[in-house]
């Protein structure tokens, strides 16, 4: 059994920025990167944030030590890792080692796996995760690397048809699954549909934005934050001709399973079974 938690999120997470100053500490102290912490230990935790996706590294590595200062954590370090060579240098490694959250940031998400997949550091935060109380968070580029299958890119309007979204191998976090992230404010439901008709095996996850999962044990999803989380369950296909397609051909699919989520609402990877909140985070109540 897997003992670390992994928290994809959506991408756009709240960081304190709200217009408005008097609700700034309020949404933030109630938000994602809340829940990040908590998970990680709480305020004392060491939180290493890999910008690697990103191409404005330092802006984006300062944005994120902001951000965990309002919630009072000030063990927040970015780590901007550019080629393998990199990943490896022992420095770097000791990050991974003593880290007690490692989050990824968002950007390319092909930069990720470019640099960091089949590294000493990439085998020590695979050993972390599925042997220690660690946490691994990504946003946006840095939670669609989490999977096995890995969408690498594929325009919006352009979906839904053979070809048009691009695949590679990402990092392997959690094999059963494929991310999706920024789904509902960009229309991504064509390529991740494409993607499940490709690996018809695997489940779809599409993380609107300032929306993630706390998936423990590599099974049991929580969904957090302010949006949904749309899940395409290609389990009871009936009808998939993704293989006996040209390339540049439109998909059929007959009888793929899809399910909304919002926060507090669960999902059991193993049993692809949901359970939705019906009494409040107080007072909690499934059905």
């Amino acid at each position: 059994m897997i003992k670390g938690t992994l928290i994809p999120i959506g991408g756009n997470e709240d960081k304190g920025y709200h217009k408005h100053k008097r609700f700034r500490f309020e949404y933030i102290s109630q938000g994602i990167l809340a829940r990040v912490l908590t998970e990680s230990g709480g305020k004392n935790a060491n939180i290493l944030v890999i910008t690697t996706a990103s191409g404005i590294p330092e802006e984006v590595g300062d944005m994120y030590i902001k951000a965990f200062q309002k919630l009072g954590c000030n063990c927040v370090e970015p780590l901007h890792i550019g080629s393998k060579a990199e990943a490896d240098y022992e420095k770097n490694l000791e990050k991974a080692r003593t880290a007690d959250c490692v989050l990824f940031s968002g950007g390319n998400q092909s930069k990720i796996t470019t640099h960091i997949k089949n590294t000493e550091f990439h085998k020590i935060l695979l050993d972390r995760y599925r042997n220690e109380k660690f946490v691994v968070a990504g946003t946006s580029a840095g939670a669609m690397c989490m999977s096995a299958e890995m969408i690498s890119g594929g325009s919006s309007k352009e979906s839904f048809i053979k070809a048009s979204t691009k695949m590679r191998k990402g990092m392997s976090l959690l094999p059963g699954i494929i991310f999706d992230t920024h789904f509902i404010q960009r229309g991504r439901f064509g390529r991740l549909s494409e993607a499940v008709a490709r690996f018809p095996n695997l489940v779809g996850i599409g993380l609107a934005e300032d929306t993630g999962m706390i998936i423990r044990n590599g099974n049991e999803c929580e969904t957090i934050g302010s949006g949904m989380v749309i899940i395409f369950d290609p389990g009871e296909l009936t009808h998939n001709n993704y293989k006996n397609l040209k390339e540049g051909t439109p998909l059929t699919m007959r009888k793929l399973v899809t399910h909304i989520l919002s926060h507090g609402d669960r999902y059991n990877i193993a049993d692809r079974q949901v359970e939705v909140l019906v009494g409040t985070e107080n007072s909690p109540r499934y059905m």
